[in-house]
């Protein structure tokens, strides 16, 4: 039965915004609708783009790479936080990591675009980074795998070389990507795991220089 709802639970996030995702393509006034500009939250006081960006996607690759990404690593860490904190207390722990991961992710690039009209950010990136990183955090040594990394390696290497390569990315610019949203979605996911549970922290730190 756990497991039968576990399932169902991550599939409604996937399935609502692939629903909604694929509504929205090619559907320009629907995106402007839902899309995340800075300049409106702070101008136009449109406070629901903090959330709504993360439930539409600019094409089909953005978002089965971001769908595809969350149930692999999704489904690990729902399983791992519903064994710890038992059914209820493992879902609203996912929940608060997701949804608020995609909130956190929103703040570096409003602090850069709250007067720039003309900035826009959409996608589920940033909350699904912050599950990828709580996901290392409390499982340091799973094996992970990219796309131009298809060797998999221990998650504790994977996290330094994706971190910097979004910084990377984030300083050259012109790649057309919210890389900075990425990095803030993963700077929230190892702190709510510091946050719930300290004692991951340090396993994470005895494997790096134990």
């Amino acid at each position: 039965m756990t497991n039968q709802l576990l399932i169902s639970f991550l599939m409604i996030i996937i399935i609502v915004t692939v629903i909604v995702s694929l509504n929205t393509f090619n559907k320009q006034r629907f995106l402007n609708k839902w899309v995340y500009s800075p300049y409106r939250v702070k101008h136009e006081k449109e406070y629901y783009r903090l959330f709504s960006h993360m439930f539409i996607h600019a094409d089909s690759v953005h978002l089965i790479f971001n769908m595809m990404s969350l149930y692999f690593l999704g489904s690990f860490l729902e399983s791992a936080f519903i064994d710890f904190y038992g059914l209820v207390g493992g879902e609203i722990h996912f929940i608060i990591l997701y949804f608020f991961g995609g909130l956190f992710s929103t703040l570096i690039p409003f602090t850069r675009n709250q007067d720039n009209p003309n900035y826009r950010a959409l996608g589920a990136s940033g909350a699904v980074s912050a599950v990828i990183f709580a996901a290392i955090i409390w499982n340091p040594e799973m094996q992970l795998s990219i796309l131009f990394l298809p060797i998999p390696i221990p998650a504790y290497i994977f996290g330094p070389i994706y971190l910097a390569f979004e910084y990377w990315a984030d300083r050259r610019g012109g790649t057309g990507i919210a890389h900075d949203a990425h990095i803030g979605g993963a700077i929230f996911g190892v702190i709510y795991v510091l946050i719930i549970n300290i004692e991951k922290g340090k396993e994470f730190l005895s494997i790096i220089f134990g």
